[in-house]
C-alpha cells in the first residue's frame, strides 16, 4: 500500500485526495475524528468534485504539535494543506470543531475560500461549550469506556434512538468503524477540547462575506440546536438548512440529502470562467 502523503512543515499532516476533477472541496473533520469519517460524502461527491480530506494534528498519521492548540493554529493547518496540493482556493465544508476551524479560516483568509458550509458547529462564547446534559455524559462515555463498549456508547452520542432502530446493522457497524479506529492520544483529545473551549468567533462572524450555508441537527445531543442556531444569526445572508430529525452524526444519518445541498451550494458559488471567443 502506497504511504499516506503528508504536508512537508511540521506538523506534518497527512492528506488524502479524493476524485479528479470538478470544483474543489476541503472537508474539515470534528474533534477526535480521522478524516476517514468525511466517507458518506466522499463516496457521492468524489464523482463529481475533488476532494479533500485530511487527518487533523495529533489525529490519526498526522503529527502532534507542542504548547497549546488554538482554531487559528488548526486554521493554519488547513491552509498548509490546500497550499501542499497546490489550491489557491477551495469550497470548504466544516463539520462540529471543524466547522469551528472552517470559521476561523474564512476569518482569516477569506479569499481561500469559494464558499463555506457549516455543519453541527457553533460560535463559541461560555454557554455553548457545555452541550446537553445527554450529551456530556455520552461524551464522556465514548472517551472513558473500553474500546469492546464504545461502539454503542458513540452511536448512542450520534444518532437518536428512532434511527438507531431502523438503520441498517452492517452500515452502522461499518460507520462506528470509521469513528473509532485507533483511540487518539489523551493530549490530542485535551488540547481539542481547550482548543473549543476558547473558540469565539461570535463578534467577528457579522463581517464575513464567504456565501456560508448553516445545517443545523435540531436532535443533537453534543452541540445544542439553540447554539447552532445562534451562529446562523450571526452570519450576514447565510443560507439555513434543517435537519428535523438528526442527530449530531448528520453526515452520516441524513447523507443523500445533506450531499445534495452541499452540490448544490458549491454549483451556485463556483467562479464563472470567463468567455473565451475562438477565431476561425
Amino acid at each position: 500500500m502506497a504511504p499516506v502523503p503528508v504536508t512537508p512543515s511540521s506538523p506534518r499532516l497527512a492528506y488524502r485526495i479524493h476524485g479528479t476533477e470538478g470544483p474543489p472541496i476541503l472537508l474539515i473533520m470534528g474533534l477526535a475524528m480521522r478524516g476517514v469519517v468525511w466517507r458518506p460524502q466522499v463516496e457521492d461527491l468524489e464523482r463529481d468534485h475533488r476532494l479533500l480530506t485530511f487527518d487533523n494534528r495529533g489525529i490519526g498519521e498526522s503529527e502532534a504539535a507542542p504548547g497549546r492548540w488554538t482554531m487559528a493554529d488548526m486554521a493554519d493547518d488547513a491552509q498548509r494543506v490546500l497550499d501542499t496540493v497546490g489550491w489557491d482556493s477551495a469550497h470548504v465544508v466544516g463539520v462540529s470543531m471543524g466547522g469551528m476551524v472552517a470559521q476561523e479560516l474564512a476569518l482569516r483568509a477569506p479569499g481561500r475560500l469559494r464558499s463555506l458550509t457549516l455543519i453541527a458547529t457553533h460560535a463559541g462564547g461560555p454557554v455553548a461549550i457545555v452541550p446537553p446534559l445527554a450529551g456530556l455524559a455520552g461524551f464522556l462515555a465514548t472517551n472513558l469506556l473500553p474500546d469492546t463498549e464504545r461502539y454503542g456508547a458513540l452511536a448512542k452520542l450520534l444518532y437518536p434512538d428512532e434511527f438507531l432502530r431502523v438503520v441498517d446493522r452492517d452500515a452502522l457497524l461499518s460507520r462506528m468503524r470509521d469513528h473509532v479506529g485507533v483511540r487518539p492520544p489523551a493530549r490530542t483529545r485535551n488540547e481539542q477540547v481547550l482548543a473549543v473551549m476558547r473558540h469565539d468567533t461570535r463578534a467577528r462572524l457579522a463581517r464575513l462575506e464567504v456565501p456560508t450555508m448553516v445545517v443545523t441537527s435540531e436532535r443533537d445531543a453534543l452541540v445544542s440546536p439553540k447554539r447552532q442556531h445562534d451562529l446562523l444569526s450571526r452570519i450576514p445572508r447565510a443560507r439555513h438548512v434543517s435537519f428535523d430529525r438528526a442527530g449530531h452524526g448528520v453526515i452520516f444519518q441524513c447523507a443523500p440529502v445533506l450531499n445534495g445541498h452541499i452540490r448544490r451550494h458549491v454549483s451556485e458559488h463556483e467562479p464563472i470562467l470567463p468567455h473565451v471567443q475562438v477565431h476561425a
